[in-house]
């Protein structure tokens, strides 16, 4: 009965093996030279630092994608993802506890330095301290530093938590992580994204920023969160945020790049009160990396033409694609659309990209 089928089960097995390399190999084939190819690495869904043998084996894979930057989440969670002095003398808690063992951004940098590719510190949590964690320890040890909405409530959006950008407290406190990690790593680069500098535009209703606005317009803000002056007077408060991280990295160490990858804009600013188009007019931006997270082709193409309407030639030339390749839910971008993609981009002089996240090149 066996030999009947033996040779449909041979080709069977050899269609299988094949498809199999070609899915391996078909990334390496046709995705299109790039000067600037970066990689998004988080700890939420990702392994990817949890070991120096799985740090190894990431910046192989980078090496083999042609990736040539790496942006690796510093701040998650409350915590951070390295042992920090700064985070100890706040909460009383050095570093992420599954990652205590070793300073897994001390392994990256020499791993990838060593294959030739940036590291980027990447603050992704920015001014959200906790997800859904009612009990986290900064609600209690600094309880001035919420975000409230209009309700009086602690400011919440997609189940994130969220302090008041514009308080002094969490300002000086990721300040001082930045300049940590600036200082005492041999780092190319940080990046805060769509929670650095940024707060939904439902917070503002708190004491300190009442008061604040207050003292300038002798009145009450708006009620409505999203009306224009409303959104504009604390969007400029968050730029200035955004210009002095830009100076103070610089002062450390001029050659540290300073990047945002924000939400795409007017959306970024409506809900997240992020002006970015105003930190690349004003220079304080050495690049920036908008969140062009579509799952079609059509849908993608419609957002990069927008930035025909808001930057000049010299300006879109800071302008990097962030492309959304995979999900911890399970989804993945089909190679044949993400080559598209990153080809339709390319085609519109967008000479560079980042892919969220990693683990789509983890194969």
């Amino acid at each position: 009965m066996f030999s009947i089928y033996k040779p449909l089960i041979i080709t069977l097995i050899f269609l299988f093996i094949r498809c199999n390399i070609h899915d391996q190999t078909y990334l390496e084939k046709h995705l299109p030279e790039s000067t600037f190819r970066g990689v998004w690495v988080t700890n939420v869904g990702s392994d990817a630092i949890k070991s120096e043998a799985n740090i190894k084996a990431l910046v192989s894979n980078c090496k083999k994608y042609l990736i040539n930057h790496i942006f690796v989440v510093v701040w998650n969670k409350g915590v951070t993802q390295y042992p920090s002095d700064v985070l100890e003398k706040y909460i009383g808690v050095k570093q992420e506890a599954m990652l205590s063992h070793f300073d897994p951004l001390e392994c990256l940098i020499s791993q990838a330095h060593k294959q030739g590719i940036k590291v980027h510190a990447w603050f992704e949590f920015g001014f959200s301290f906790a997800y859904d964690d009612p009990e986290s320890v900064w609600i209690e040890k600094y309880p001035e530093w919420l975000g409230r909405d209009r309700e009086g409530k602690i400011l919440k959006k997609n189940n994130f938590m969220w302090w008041n950008a514009l308080h002094p407290g969490p300002q000086k406190f990721l300040l001082e992580l930045i300049e940590e990690v600036v200082t005492n790593y041999d780092i190319d680069g940080i990046q805060g994204d769509d929670r650095l500098p940024a707060m939904p535009s439902e917070g503002g209703y708190d004491d300190y920023t009442l008061s604040l606005f207050q003292s300038e317009y002798n009145t009450d803000p708006p009620i409505d969160h999203k009306e224009g002056s409303w959104i504009r007077w604390r969007s400029d408060r968050l730029s200035e945020y955004g210009k002095e991280v830009y100076h103070k990295v610089k002062a450390i160490r001029s050659e540290t790049m300073v990047s945002w990858a924000p939400s795409i804009y007017p959306w970024s600013e409506q809900e997240y009160l992020q002006s970015w188009p105003d930190w690349i007019k004003g220079g304080y931006a050495d690049f920036i990396v908008p969140q062009f997270y579509r799952y079609k082709l059509e849908d993608y193409s419609k957002i990069v033409d927008l930035l025909e309407t808001q930057f000049n030639r010299e300006e879109k030339k800071r302008v990097y694609a962030g492309v959304l390749t995979s999900l911890g839910g399970g989804y993945r971008i089909n190679d044949t659309l993400l080559i598209k993609m990153v080809n339709y981009h390319r085609s519109k002089e967008i000479m560079g990209e980042v892919f969220f996240y990693y683990e789509t090149f983890n194969r």
